[in-house]
């Protein structure tokens, strides 16, 4: 430390930020160090003593040890990594977008394409955003999709946006639509599904022909085989999912297009809805059930995000609608199913 301090006020752009996600945006400091220095009062806000998940309102002061020059340098960040991005990589994320405007970015996520990185996985979505950064502030995912879903995703370009979005996403302010080829008819052709489910791995022997699932190896590292299965109220990590549904078309018996509406969001969570509907989801290898599957149809997961209805003040709610996947469109093409079914209105399954 140099004996010195600074005082920063909290811009509009971060409200709700963490302090300190804004501490590490501006110094390079470990979580031990920020902590260390909350601790013992070295940093303030409002000059008062604070804690590391303080959210930030704007026109917050806080004040900050400026630290020898070695430490003092701007955290670098993953937006150290834009200059790195290639011309390519910033012409995808155009060629993608659905919707932009000062807080957010909605794309248009192609199947196959996984959202972050992990193990095994190349190029993904999380790893362009710092393409896009402004500068100050980093782009940041404010919701998840599976690498094998398309559709909307929303991206928030500042702090204060991703704070306001996460919380509409928490709230069920905000309406989900998703669009689904399901193996057979689910029975009733519309409803809601409840159920509680629990995170799992699923072992390679079978018991009476069904596979078994192992809960107690939740923490094996396994993401191939993690999965999501039934559960009772009160086991440990056991949560409650809820889906609303409504089969818009059929081909027969054979499949069907069904409008899905999650009101919670949990992993794998209309996979998992559509499995205990025991009309699985086309293409989805891991939740599959005992029905024949139809044949000569696309390959590739049949779900994708179809829009986001997000509530906006004074002004009437904004409708992001994705069209259909390639995949997708060829498998209706195949079926006899038509868009306009569903209607103009992205909610209209569910009005």
């Amino acid at each position: 430390m140099s004996g010195q301090v600074i005082t920063e006020t909290v811009t509009s752009k971060e409200e709700g930020t963490r302090l300190d996600r804004w501490i590490k945006r501006r110094v390079q400091l470990t979580q031990g160090q920020v902590e260390k220095l909350l601790r013992t009062g070295q940093i303030r806000v409002d000059g008062a003593r604070a804690k590391a998940n303080t959210r930030l309102s704007a026109g917050m002061q806080v004040r900050l040890p400026i630290l020898e020059a070695d430490a003092a340098k701007p955290a670098p960040g993953k937006d150290a990594k834009a200059a790195k991005l290639s011309k390519e990589d910033r012409e995808f994320l155009a060629s993608i977008t659905l919707y932009e405007d000062d807080d957010m970015l909605a794309l248009n996520k192609p199947a196959g394409l996984a959202v972050q990185g992990g193990s095994g996985q190349g190029r993904h979505i999380d790893g362009m955003l710092a393409a896009l950064s402004d500068g100050k502030h980093r782009p940041v995912l404010v919701h998840r999709l599976d690498k094998d879903t398309s559709g909307v995703l929303l991206v928030a370009k500042h702090p204060a946006a991703a704070a306001r979005l996460a919380e509409l996403f928490r709230s069920r302010d905000m309406d989900k639509v998703y669009w689904a080829v399901t193996v057979g008819v689910p029975n009733p052709p519309m409803g809601q599904i409840r159920c509680w489910m629990v995170k799992g791995v699923e072992d390679e022997r079978e018991e009476d022909g069904y596979r078994v699932i192992d809960p107690k190896a939740r923490g094996r590292r396994d993401s191939d085989r993690e999965r999501m299965f039934r559960s009772a109220q009160g086991v440990e990590g056991a949560r409650h999912a809820v889906t609303d549904y409504n089969v818009i078309s059929t081909a027969g018996q054979r499949a069907a297009w069904v409008a899905l509406k999650p009101q919670t969001g949990r992993m794998h969570q209309l996979r998992f809805h559509m499995l205990e509907m025991n009309t699985s989801i086309l293409g989805d290898f891991k939740y599959q059930c005992r029905r024949e599957v139809p044949q000569g149809l696309a390959p590739g997961m049949h779900l994708y995000a179809r829009a986001l209805v997000i509530p906006r003040q004074n002004a009437k709610p904004l409708k992001i609608v994705a069209p259909l996947p390639p995949h997708m469109k060829e498998t209706f093409e195949t079926l006899g199913f038509l868009e306009q079914e569903a209607g103009k209105d992205p909610l209209a399954p569910f009005l």
